[in-house]
């Protein structure tokens, strides 16, 4: 496969590689960075942890926090319930330290839990190669808060002052922010995703819960009405100025109000959700990246929040266990074998109809899996969608490379068994 550039995400989750010390991003505030940011806060009576960086960097993000350390670990507060901030607490974790989460984190990692196969499963395709870990993760560990956060919790310690916010429509349902007022800082973990003043993605490819689109504005607005100064996300450096921050705040609240508006008008004209994914666009004005979320998948994101799983232009099977692939060997043969549909799927693959040319294909290769120029086009129509793509979206790029490289595996060993 040829290889393709980085995306953004991909870059942000990887620039800790290499990485000898914590780096100074405020009075008293350092960074680590990890698959999620670390943030060390020291004060006059010891230090403040916010997040902890990924399971298995323990010892690394520990050791690169050891020479600005200022006393005694008094708290870790955790912004939400995934492995990537909370994972390498265990190792950092002292005598005495409070840890303190939001509410909902005990059935956040409950979920994450009685599903570990399926979204593993899920995520190793997607994720492996980020990660950079042979073999299954390890599982996150066992953590058991001292505090639960419901609404806020403020707190002083060394001449700091502290509040921790409950925020309704985080990456996940026990999501809080960290506000520190007196220097205006925020730090918002994933709160609005992986990369500043970009699509949420409010149905994740891997599998999670759904975030509700009008939450999300309400976590949006919560924080705009701080007025910060500097904003601290899961990844990449810090957001700087209060006019930038005010500006980036209201183009994501406008952006994402723009897509639900237009996604019910649609919804109500009698439109499906593929026309909305494929005609919904936001005005120049409103443009924001689309580096883990994407407009289109947003859309679709907010149709099903509101209009449910079953779509009527689905029919009458959709509401039962027989999926269309149980009719693919009758298609096949109706068309003569499956080198006819595989004919005409490299003719809507050459005509830059690679969508098209899937839909043919899944039919034909469900039914001669090995077929060799079946592979060969579904291989050439995946290399379109993923040039196509400019491999800006995480999600997308990774999905198609996984998609790619095992048609490539499927491939070599129809040339061995030739070679046999």
């Amino acid at each position: 496969m040829t290889d393709t550039p980085q995306t953004p995400l991909g870059a942000l989750v990887m620039s800790g590689q290499g990485q000898t010390d914590a780096e100074r991003i405020g009075e008293g505030i350092f960074m680590v960075k990890d698959i999620s940011n670390a943030y060390l806060v020291t004060t006059g009576d010891g230090d403040v942890l916010i997040n902890t960086g990924f399971l298995g960097n323990g010892a690394r993000n520990k050791g690169l926090f050891a020479p600005h350390r200022s006393g005694p670990l008094r708290r870790i507060i955790v912004t939400q319930a995934h492995a990537d901030h909370y994972g390498a607490l265990p190792d950092q974790w002292e005598d005495g330290t409070q840890v303190i989460v939001g509410a909902g984190f005990g059935e956040t990692v409950d979920y994450f839990e009685r599903l570990a196969p399926f979204l593993g499963r899920r995520s190793g395709k997607l994720w492996a190669s980020m990660t950079r870990r042979d073999g299954p993760l390890p599982k996150p560990p066992v953590i058991v808060p001292d505090v639960d956060v419901a609404t806020s919790l403020a707190f002083a310690q060394g001449g700091r002052t502290f509040e921790v916010v409950k925020t309704p429509g985080g990456e996940s349902l026990d999501s809080v922010f960290v506000w520190m007022p007196q220097e205006k800082a925020v730090f918002t973990g994933n709160l609005f995703g992986p990369v500043w003043r970009a699509m949420p993605n409010l149905v994740t490819m891997r599998g999670d819960k759904p975030r509700l689109v009008r939450a999300y504005l309400r976590s949006v607005e919560q924080v705009r009405a701080l007025g910060a100064d500097l904003v601290i996300s899961g990844h990449g450096e810090p957001i700087r100025g209060a006019a930038r921050i005010r500006a980036d705040l209201d183009a994501m609240h406008a952006a994402v109000s723009y897509l639900e508006r237009d996604t019910i008008a649609g919804m109500n004209a009698g439109k499906t959700v593929q026309e909305l994914m494929r005609e919904i666009a936001l005005p120049d004005d409103l443009q924001i990246g689309e580096f883990h979320g994407k407009t289109s998948w947003a859309v679709r994101a907010i149709w099903e929040e509101n209009g449910g799983w079953f779509h009527y232009t689905d029919g009458t099977t959709a509401l039962y266990g027989v999926p269309r692939s149980a009719v693919s060997a009758d298609l096949v043969e109706l068309a003569g074998g499956a080198g006819a549909i595989v004919g005409r799927a490299h003719g809507h693959m050459a005509a830059g109809r690679p969508l098209e040319a899937l839909h043919l294909l899944d039919i034909a290769l469900g039914v001669a899996p090995d077929h060799e120029a079946g592979l060969t086009v579904r291989k050439s129509a995946l290399e379109q969608l993923l040039a196509a793509s400019g491999s800006t979206n995480l999600s997308e790029t990774m999905w198609l490379k996984a998609e790619i490289a095992e048609t490539e595996k499927r491939l070599a060993s129809q040339t061995e068994k030739g070679e046999g």
